[in-house]
C-alpha cells in the first residue's frame, strides 16, 4: 500500500511561483513512475506533469510546458511540482499519483495510475 500526501498549495497571484511536494511511503519510491493531476471545479481531472524513475524521462500538458518543472529526489520519497508565472486557468486541486506497473516510462493517462493523494487547493488571483 502508497500512501502518498501533498503540500505547497495556496493563494498566490497572476505570474508567482509555488512548489507543491507529494511525499510517499509504502512500497519502493524509486520502483514507480509519479504524475501530477488537477481538477479544477466542474471540470475533468486532467494530466499535468510525470516522471520515471530516474527523473530522466518528463511530459508535461502543453498548456504548463516552460512554466512547470517536475521532479524527484528518490532519497526523501519525494516529488515536486515548480510551478512559475503562474494564470488565474492554473486554478485548481493538484493531485499527485503513483504508478507501480510502468517505472521506466512516464505516462499521463490517470488511469495508469494506482494511488492518488488526497490533493492541495491551489488558487491563482488575477
Amino acid at each position: 500500500q502508497v500512501q502518498l500526501v501533498e503540500s505547497g498549495g495556496g493563494l498566490v497571484q497572476a505570474g508567482g511561483s509555488l512548489r507543491l511536494s507529494c511525499a510517499a511511503s509504502g512500497g519502493t519510491f524509486s520502483n514507480y513512475g509519479m504524475g501530477w493531476f488537477r481538477q479544477a471545479p466542474g471540470k475533468e481531472r486532467e494530466f499535468v506533469a510525470a516522471i520515471n524513475w530516474s527523473g530522466g524521462s518528463t511530459i508535461y500538458l502543453d498548456s504548463v510546458k516552460g512554466r512547470f518543472t517536475i521532479s524527484r529526489d528518490n532519497a526523501k520519497n519525494t516529488v515536486y511540482l515548480q510551478m512559475n508565472s503562474l494564470k488565474p486557468d492554473d486554478t485548481a486541486v493538484y493531485y499527485c499519483a503513483a504508478d507501480l506497473r510502468r517505472r521506466a516510462v512516464a505516462v499521463r493517462g490517470r488511469y495508469e495510475y494506482d494511488y492518488w493523494g488526497q490533493g492541495t487547493q491551489v488558487t491563482v488571483s488575477s
